[in-house]
């Protein structure tokens, strides 16, 4: 997976978020990315937020792999 992927998903993640996937291996922050872009790609009501704002699609997917690995 490009680096590229695992910049995008840590600048849109929360500042405590952030922190914590920093704090991960260099194989997970890789796998919460993939997941990351996985719920870009499949969320239809992420489709519609990123023609209004694409940073605010991207910030609600990074939340949402978050939450689902707290679960």
């Amino acid at each position: 997976m490009p680096i590229d992927t695992v910049e995008r998903f840590l600048a849109a993640l929360s500042p405590h978020d952030r922190e914590q996937v920093q704090q991960q291996s260099r194989e997970e922050q890789e796998r919460l990315a993939a997941a990351w872009e996985t719920e870009l790609q499949v969320d239809t009501d992420l489709d519609t937020l990123s023609e209004l704002s694409p940073a605010a699609a991207e910030s609600e997917a990074a939340a949402r792999v978050m939450r689902g690995r707290s679960e």
